[in-house]
C-alpha cells in the first residue's frame, strides 16, 4: 500500500462500464502526472476492465467477504478480487456495514492476499474500535454529512487524527463526508489527514475529470507543506 498522500475517487454505482472506465482513464493520467495515489472504486464487474486499461490508479473494490476458497455462494472472495486486479477494498461503508467480527476477519484476509484495506467508521467511537483492527486506511466520517456538501469541523478532523494515531501510528486517517471542492481537500489534509475523496463532490462537478486533477493537486500541496516534502 501507499504511505503517502492519496485521493479516493468513489463513483459507487452511479458509473459503470464505459462511463466508469472513462473517469478511471482520466484519474490514471492524473496519478501518472502528479505521482499521487488514487484509489478508484468501481462495481465488481468492472474491476478487470479498468485494471487492464490503466497503469497508475489503484483499482478498488466496493466490498469483500472474509471467506476462503471453497464454499460461499454469492460471497466476494479476496483471491478473486486480487486476480481480477483489485489493489484495495472499501469495507464497512455506511451503505454496506459489517459487524466488528466480520470486519476484523475481512481485514485479515485483505492483508493475506496483499489488498489495501480502507475501513469506514461513522463516529469517533467506531473509528477507535476500527483502529484496533489495524486496517491500512480509516475513513472516519459522520454519516449524516455524506452528500450534503458540508464537511465536519476542523476540531473533528484533528481529533480523529490524534485518536487513530494514538491506537495505530501506521494507519492513514481520512475524513471525507461532505467534501465538494479542492479547498476542502486542502484543508482536510492540512489538518493531518493523509487523503480525502468523494462521490457527489466529483460527479456533480461541471467537469468531473478536471475536478479529480484539482483535488489531487490540492491534496499533494497540503501534504507536502505539512510534512515539509
Amino acid at each position: 500500500m501507499s504511505t503517502g498522500p492519496f485521493l479516493v475517487v468513489n463513483p459507487k454505482n452511479y458509473l459503470y462500464g464505459k462511463e466508469s472506465l472513462d473517469l478511471a482513464l482520466a484519474s490514471d493520467q492524473v496519478a501518472k502526472d502528479l505521482g499521487i495515489t488514487i484509489y478508484f472504486t468501481c462495481p465488481h464487474c468492472d474491476i478487470r476492465l479498468i485494471k487492464e486499461n490503466t497503469k497508475y490508479i489503484t483499482v478498488t473494490a466496493q466490498n469483500m467477504d472474509p471467506l476462503r476458497p471453497g464454499r460461499g455462494e454469492g460471497k466476494i472472495l479476496a483471491e478473486a478480487l486480487k486476480e481480477a486486479g483489485a489493489g484495495a477494498v472499501f469495507l464497512n461503508h455506511a451503505e454496506h456495514p459489517k459487524t466488528l467480527t466480520d470486519l476484523y476477519n475481512t481485514i485479515k484476509r485483505a492483508k493475506e492476499v496483499g489488498i489495501t484495506s480502507i475501513a469506514c467508521a461513522d463516529s469517533m467511537d467506531e473509528a477507535r474500535a476500527v483502529a484496533c483492527l489495524h486496517p491500512d486506511i480509516i475513513i472516519a466520517e459522520p454519516t449524516d454529512l455524506i452528500g450534503t456538501g458540508k464537511t465536519a469541523p476542523a476540531s473533528y478532523t484533528t481529533d480523529v487524527v490524534k485518536a487513530l494515531h494514538d491506537i495505530d501510528p501506521s494507519v492513514q486517517p481520512m475524513t471525507a463526508s461532505g467534501v465538494h471542492s479542492a479547498e476542502d481537500c486542502y484543508r482536510i489534509v492540512s489538518l493531518g489527514c493523509d487523503g480525502t475523496g468523494a462521490t457527489s463532490g466529483i460527479l456533480k462537478a461541471p467537469d468531473p475529470k478536471k475536478e479529480v486533477r484539482l483535488w489531487a493537486e490540492a491534496i499533494l500541496k497540503a501534504y507536502n507543506e505539512r510534512t515539509g516534502k
